[in-house]
């Protein structure tokens, strides 16, 4: 690991040498998106997009961004510490987290923890509702996160640096540069952000009558990125994505005689790709290798863990043909190979074949169309035929139908199928039909999108008690998801004050269908607003986050829930024009002082403090 981050900073201090040098001046601004398939096949389906504006105006760890300005609901086991999501009522594992048009979900647990993960590190993150595994493959059945880092090829150099302090003795540096002209680009950047965590419980004390406060809950996350293109010429356009991390994190004590713990992990990835543009004919390359692995350490004062570490080689070729200018085919080949050693499972590798075809088809400005199929092909489980059906039709100005039918699905994952003991290697992947409808209303400065969908779920991944004790996955249960969600945003300039509001809500039920009881951990109802006033060089906002209660058994016991609870937060920022922009600003986070969490025994904080300084130059 030692050695891999070695090569990604040399690699990182060799882009500034070769980029230095341009000087040219030229207006011409062109941007070249990392996930073109997210642009492309897309039209009917929700795609939310957060811009660097709303990424600054949250806290770094990319929970919290998600948390206050999506419909994804996030299980925390305390702030900072492992946090995974659920999105349309599925579990963690069935939402695909995609790293430049790669899917990075955990081959060892199937889902991400998004508090390793800084939103500062990327040009936009972007949140698609509904299935895409005939695209993204594993995971993606309740819907994808986009992470992307969209490569510029204009005449550049600029640079980005935002320093955060906060309580809790919470640090956090993020830079980013950015160095390109006509023919090459550059994106070379870091971050780190750290806490001593240490917060007080709202209302909870001992059995002394003292006040309870976080134990054991410190932690450490730093991030190295760097990312270049270069175009060979109008036609070709070689790029390469590195990305680098590591976590260092206690585990927050649940009681105060707990024995203190410790996990740390880290990854590495690296994504090669070749893009050609040749008229009607487009083609596209790519090679990635992603490496990820923990130490766990149940005695932090010793040295002594468990570990787990996986590395998967992935390659991809998508062919495209554009006939008659309307209707574009694409054909995709993927290969992957993973191997995985561990603790828990031993040694296991695991390769996978699959083959797409995919179809857009623009009948006219207003009527677009998109098809897509997928087969996988390995030893480990049987695919089943994915596909994804979609049309969208633009009735005037103000009203854009969107249908979507789909099949998606998630593999077993490492711990599924080799874990000792109680690993199943005769499990079949979870398999998932959906219908959705979407609306979206548009009037002057107003958007609103109505969003409708049903899930069916089978053989649904499950880890139950077998012989002697022994928890075992099986395929039990068969789950229905249906609900609505909703976009709201709203911008409006009236002299030199400038007004916007964005709202979302989600109504889901996510039901076993043979019992009819809730999932646990999916509330019914969550809502998020933000409200912001600019003026020349001051800005305010505030932030609005209601989580409904979740069920935390499976048999609804109605004594065993998590409350729902209302967090808002405020800021103010006052922009110097020192530089490009020298901004600086402050933040009451959790306004109210509310207790609350989103896991049994793993209170968040209370009203606590942050302030920034941003600098542009």
């Amino acid at each position: 690991m030692t050695l891999k981050k070695r090569f990604a900073f040399c690699f990182l201090l060799l882009c500034q040498i070769i980029l230095a040098q341009q000087d040219t001046i030229t207006k011409l601004k062109e941007v070249i998106v990392s996930d073109k398939n997210l642009k492309n096949f897309s039209n009917t389906q929700s795609v939310q997009r957060l811009s660097d504006s709303i990424i600054n105006k949250n806290e770094a760890l990319l929970t919290d961004l998600l948390n206050f300005n999506s419909t994804l609901y996030f299980k925390e086991y305390g702030r900072g510490m492992l946090s995974t999501v659920s999105l349309r009522g599925t579990t963690s594992s069935q939402t695909a987290v995609i790293w430049n048009g790669i899917n990075i979900n955990s081959q060892m647990n199937g889902s991400t923890d998004f508090n390793t993960i800084s939103g500062s590190d990327y040009n936009s993150v972007s949140v698609k509702a509904g299935g895409g595994s005939v695209i993204y493959g594993s995971g993606a059945i309740g819907g994808t996160v986009h992470l992307n880092n969209d490569l510029e090829f204009y005449n550049c150099f600029e640079n980005n640096l935002k320093l955060d302090y906060g309580s809790f003795n919470t640090i956090g540096i993020n830079y980013k540069t950015t160095i390109s002209n006509k023919k090459w680009s550059a994106q070379i950047g870091f971050s780190n952000n750290s806490s001593t965590n240490d917060y007080k419980y709202v209302n909870k004390y001992n059995w002394k009558g003292e006040q309870r406060w976080n134990r054991n809950g410190e932690y450490t996350i730093f991030t190295m990125n760097a990312n270049l293109g270069y175009k060979l010429n109008s036609k070709n356009t070689l790029k390469l994505y590195s990305q680098t991390s590591n976590t260092d994190r206690n585990t927050s004590l649940v009681t105060e005689t707990e024995t203190p713990s410790k996990y740390v992990n880290g990854f590495n990835r690296n994504l090669l790709e070749y893009e050609g543009n040749f008229g009607k004919l487009n083609t596209n390359f790519k090679t990635a290798y992603i490496f990820e692995n923990y130490q766990y350490y149940a005695d932090n004062t010793t040295n002594n863990y468990t570990y787990g570490k996986t590395e998967s080689l992935i390659a991809k070729a998508d062919i495209g043909y554009t006939f008659f200018k309307a209707t574009q085919i694409n054909g995709v080949l993927d290969y992957s190979k993973t191997t995985g050693t561990g603790s828990g499972f031993g040694t296991n590798t695991r390769e996978i074949n699959a083959a797409s075809l995919l179809v857009k088809q623009d009948i006219s400005a207003s009527w677009k169309n998109e098809f897509g199929l997928r087969k996988e092909f390995t030893d480990n489980y049987k695919s089943p035929v994915l596909f994804s059906l979609g049309s969208s039709y633009q009735f005037g100005k103000l009203y854009l139908l969107k249908l979507n039918l789909s099949r998606n699905f998630r593999i077993p994952t490492f711990n599924d199928l080799y874990w000792e003991e109680g690993g199943n290697r005769d499990l079949k992947p979870e398999s998932s039909y959906q219908a959705e409808v979407g609306n979206v209303f548009t009037f002057s400065n107003i958007t609103l999108t109505q969003n409708f969908y049903y899930i069916k779920i089978k053989d649904l991944l499950q880890w139950i008690p077998g012989k002697n004790g022994i928890w075992s996955p099986q395929n039990t249960d068969k789950v229905n998801s249906y609900g609505a969600e909703t976009l709201f945003s709203w911008k409006k300039q009236v002299g030199k004050n400038i007004f916007t509001v964005n709202a979302t809500y989600a109504h889901t039920i996510s039901e076993n269908s043979d019992t009819k009881k809730q999932l646990f951990f999916v509330p019914f109802d969550k809502a998020t607003a933000g409200i912001s006033y600019s003026r020349n060089k001051i800005s305010a906002y505030y932030q609005f986050l209601y989580n409904g209660f979740v069920y935390t058994r499976a048999d609804n016991n109605p004594e065993e829930i998590i409350n729902d609870y209302t967090v808002s937060n405020i800021g103010i920022d006052y922009d110097f024009r020192f530089l490009e922009s020298f901004k600086l600003g402050f933040q009451v986070l959790n306004l109210f002082n509310e207790a609350y969490e989103s896991l049994e025994n793993r209170p968040m904080p209370g009203r606590n403090f942050n302030m920034y300084l941003i600098l542009k130059f």
